[in-house]
């Protein structure tokens, strides 16, 4: 009998374990880096809320580089910052966060900081001018080079379990 109850003890405390390493887990955010082509694993990562993601690549309408960052945030990516960069070096105007969408479209060097877009799900479209790289933690993932020309990257986030920071 008192084999039965250490086993049953042991059994549930196990389950409870099990449980509670599917709890998703504040203060980080899960970043999932995908070609959509073959659905091919290119990143996954898990960093602390607050930590910085970057974008880099080239307007191939404009000839500009482009840098967005993000911050992570309870598992969705918040864009904080777009530069496009003046040709000649110097530093691009500063502008307002609600002109980004225009800006965007209509070219020209520009600096907005102080944007807050949410983002949980972007779509990369791989052309043959841009380059886009992307730096997580330490690494800079090139998506032309995982890719290739005409592939798509789909970029997830999502608020990871505890399972999945424990073993990373």
């Amino acid at each position: 009998m008192r084999n039965r109850v250490i086993f049953f003890l042991i059994l549930v405390s196990l389950l409870c374990v099990a449980l509670l390493l599917q709890i998703p887990l504040p203060g980080y955010t899960r970043i999932d880096l995908t070609d959509d082509g073959t659905e091919r694993s290119i990143l996954s990562a898990v960093i602390p809320d607050n930590e910085t993601v970057i974008l880099t690549w080239r307007n191939s309408q404009f000839g500009l580089q482009v840098k967005e960052a993000f911050v992570a945030r309870s598992g969705l990516l918040i864009q904080t910052q777009v530069t496009f960069s003046a040709q000649d070096g110097s530093p691009p105007p500063r502008v307002s966060p609600q002109d980004v969408d225009d800006l965007y479209h209509t070219g020209g060097p520009f600096d907005a900081r102080g944007l807050s877009r949410p983002f949980n799900r972007i779509i990369y479209r791989i052309g043959e001018i841009g380059d886009p790289k992307i730096h997580v933690q330490n690494k800079i993932i090139s998506l032309k080079e995982e890719v290739g020309f005409g592939g798509r990257v789909i970029l997830t986030t999502k608020r990871p379990f505890l399972y999945e920071v424990i073993f990373r």
